[in-house]
């Protein structure tokens, strides 16, 4: 399916409401679960979500949602969760991935990394408001969430994690050349904060940066 045909679903509000909801998760979500959420019968709910999974929005699969195993667990549920994939829309149609690879491909054969590095650390910095560095974990989740990294707390609300990264197609094929990017710019919106520290951390199906309380700010 087209990407914009794709994200016109999400024109239904009862879809986009079920969309959003899965998405935010960060897991699999069951029917019932989303069907509660959303306010919206079982049934209707199972059609809409099966629709997102065939526009590539969704992924789905099945699991046993008791947490147990073996006679009487009962029959696997199907869940859904946000697909991996990436959809995005520009009319007329522009090629901005070719570009960023064919741009990465001549930095990284050129040797550029610490240039690319110190262009992202001063990206970083231009992106923070009027009051200077990103002073907390909170003030940071909201300068990423403007430029879709999707984070969300963990580990008691001390390390903030990643669902998305803006990079994911050119970190694939260029991956220590983009990951570092990634880091320095995270680097340049917190530099000068003795609350809030960034590094790598990566982990399967989540951005390469994690940011964190400061080990020094720790009592």
């Amino acid at each position: 399916m087209e990407d914009i045909d794709a994200i016109a679903l999400l024109q239904d509000p009862v879809r986009r409401r079920l969309y959003e909801f899965v998405a935010g998760r960060g897991r699999e979500v069951g029917r019932n679960e989303a069907a509660e959420a959303a306010g919206v019968a079982r049934t209707l709910a199972a059609f809409h979500l099966d629709k997102l999974v065939d526009a590539g929005l969704l992924e789905a699969g099945s699991r046993r949602l008791t947490g147990r195993s073996g006679p009487g667990a009962g029959r696997p549920a199907k869940v859904y969760r946000r697909s991996a994939g990436e959809r995005a829309v520009s009319v007329p149609a522009r090629d901005y991935r070719t570009a960023a690879g064919l741009l990465a491909e001549a930095a990284e054969a050129a040797g550029l990394d610490a240039e690319v590095r110190d262009a992202a650390r001063r990206r970083g910095r231009a992106l923070r408001g009027p009051g200077g560095p990103c002073g907390d974990l909170g003030e940071l989740a909201e300068v990423l969430s403007a430029r879709g990294y999707d984070p969300v707390p963990d580990e008691g609300g001390e390390v903030l994690r990643m669902r998305n990264c803006p990079f994911d197609v050119v970190a694939e094929a260029f991956p220590p050349l983009v990951c570092g990017m990634n880091l320095a710019l995270l680097e340049g919106l917190v530099e000068g904060s003795s609350q809030v520290s960034v590094r790598m951390d990566p982990r399967p199906g989540w951005c390469c940066t994690v940011a964190e309380i400061s080990k020094n700010n720790e009592r």
